[in-house]
């Protein structure tokens, strides 16, 4: 009596065949997100408010003048209405994105430096120096960001949009730079940063070379998040009167609204416009942000594909019956 293996009919879907597959683009090209309709839809919101923001500016009256009738609704004249003050709303609109997203990117920068220095250098090194830059973190992150900005915001009398990007970006770093240790702490024992350290390379080339193009996805969702924590954190300070005085944002446009009651008045163009522009843009950095998540977890990446040979398999076994 022979012993028979009978095969399977159909195979489930080979997820390292398919990681390899999606991996033959090679080099950078591989980091960067696929082209999805998430991505697609993100950079599109993201690349029209940016491009509003430096281009606005340019055609718009200045934003403080204020010569033009109060509280008048959206016209030909005034695209979005003026304010109790006969602020043209669309200027202020247009210079508040800028100002804005001027406070995300400096704040994001500050965040995802201080999390480098925190995060790789600390899970790289290792030893007495890893637990002193990891007790720090652990202190900062405890510590709750927002009320930490504002008792920081209400010493300062005068404050600059750079004066709050900084303080957004020093109470934020903390939670990126604990992800970041953990990666670093396993990317050092892999077998090509040893060959670097057999070959006698420094601590810094192997930082710079071996350890960060590995966690350049990583860093890239770590920075669109901390840029919407920073946009929302401004929006938050300046609605409660602790934001940027020498400049406009969405958050000082609001905090005029309010003060000005936009709300009892009816002057609904006031306060909607930079209201949907912060949802805009965080949701367009959400989204691209979900499209990186997909490089950065290889299952999101992987597991679309391997639905649809599911399906297709079912499919042709239902026709095939």
């Amino acid at each position: 009596m022979s012993d028979t293996i009978t095969k399977p009919t159909s195979t489930p879907p080979d997820t390292v065949a398919l990681l390899t597959q999606r991996r033959t683009r090679g080099g950078w090209r591989a980091m960067l997100p696929t082209m999805s309709a998430k991505f697609v839809t993100g950079v599109v919101i993201v690349v029209t408010i940016v491009l509003f923001g430096i281009i606005g500016p340019l055609v718009t009256q200045n934003p403080r003048y204020s010569g033009n009738d109060a509280l008048q609704p959206p016209s030909a004249e005034h695209l979005l209405g003026t304010t109790k003050l006969g602020y043209d709303v669309f200027a202020q609109l247009a210079h508040g994105t800028q100002g804005s997203l001027l406070v995300g990117i400096v704040a994001g920068l500050i965040a995802i430096i201080l999390s480098l220095l925190f995060g790789v250098l600390a899970g790289y090194i290792g030893g007495w120096r890893d637990e002193s830059l990891s007790l720090v973190t652990n202190i900062a992150l405890v510590i709750p960001g927002l009320p930490l900005a504002m008792v920081i915001a209400t010493y300062f009398s005068t404050r600059s949009w750079l004066l709050v990007a900084f303080v957004l970006g020093i109470t934020s770093w903390a939670g990126a730079a604990v992800v970041l240790r953990t990666q670093a702490r396993s990317l050092r024992s892999r077998d090509y940063v040893y060959a670097a350290k057999v070959a006698g390379e420094r601590s810094f080339r192997v930082i710079l070379v071996e350890i960060l193009p590995n966690l350049l996805p990583l860093l890239a969702a770590q920075f669109l998040f901390a840029i919407i924590f920073a946009i929302l954190g401004e929006a938050g300070l300046s609605y409660l009167g602790l934001g940027a005085t020498d400049s406009i944002t969405w958050g000082t446009i609001l905090n005029d609204a309010q003060s000005g009651q936009a709300l009892g008045t009816g002057a609904w163009w006031w306060f909607i416009p930079p209201g949907i522009l912060i949802a805009l843009l965080g949701c367009g950095l959400s989204l691209i942000n979900f499209a990186i998540d997909e490089i950065i977890n290889p299952k999101l990446r992987v597991a679309p594909e391997a639905a649809r040979r599911v399906r297709k398999a079912a499919k042709m076994k239902g026709v095939g019956a």
